[in-house]
């Protein structure tokens, strides 16, 4: 439910630098918005693509089904699970975003020549669909943040657009309404009330008149 205004002179100015506000942050807020949609696009493929890769990465992992029951005791789930994911942060268009540094893997323990020479590539493919993930993970992150950024500045653009910007406007114009109409008022009551002066005048001087001439002609030759 819209606020009720007061239609005077303070409040006209009230609503005037209320205006200039919105509108001159709206550009900004429009600004934004643009800056944050062109991320929102450019981060989605960079997720798609990052999708992609991790999808051929587990291909290469097909292969290695047929052995993966006989591990020869290398516990090769644990040693491809990233133990260590560093990380940055990076401001975009106002939107702080992690940024991938690095993904560690934990170090293995296993002898090198008592184990099927099959360990080691498996690892490596494991550790790099694992990699990958993160990854698809960060980026995932990076849109959601941007995303829920977007929207707020959307929510204000439209606020602004749509609510608060109309809404000074029709302030503005109904209090120019009512003061031009308390100035035509005012300035009716002045010339009514000049008239009466004048009036009243004239019947004051108009009735001295009439007593001097009365005066005169009973002092006169009789």
């Amino acid at each position: 439910m819209a606020r009720k205004i007061k239609l005077t002179r303070p409040e006209l100015k009230r609503q005037r630098d209320m205006l200039r506000r919105f509108e001159r942050y709206l550009p900004m807020l429009k600004l934004k918005q643009q800056q944050l949609q062109l991320m929102v696009r450019k981060v989605a493929a960079e997720a798609a693509k990052a999708e992609d890769a991790r999808k051929a990465a587990e291909q290469t992992l097909q292969p290695y089904k047929a052995v993966l029951a006989d591990t020869a005791g290398v516990d090769i789930d644990a040693l491809s699970q990233p133990d260590e994911v560093k990380t940055d942060q990076d401001n975009i268009a106002g939107v702080w975003i992690p940024v991938l540094e690095d993904v560690r893997f934990p170090t293995p323990s296993y002898s090198l020549f008592s184990t099927p020479a099959w360990v080691d590539g498996t690892l490596k493919d494991k550790r790099n669909v694992a990699a990958k993930q993160v990854e698809c993970e960060v980026l995932r992150e990076q849109l959601r943040l941007i995303k829920k950024e977007l929207s707020k500045i959307m929510q204000r653009v439209n606020l602004f657009e749509k609510v608060k910007i109309p809404e000074c406007r029709e302030a503005i114009r109904r209090i120019r309404i009512q003061l031009g109409d308390e100035q035509t008022a005012a300035v009716g009551r002045a010339k009514i009330a000049k008239g009466k002066t004048k009036r009243s005048e004239e019947t004051v001087y108009g009735g001295k008149d009439v007593e001097m001439a009365n005066s005169q002609g009973e002092g006169g030759p009789a």
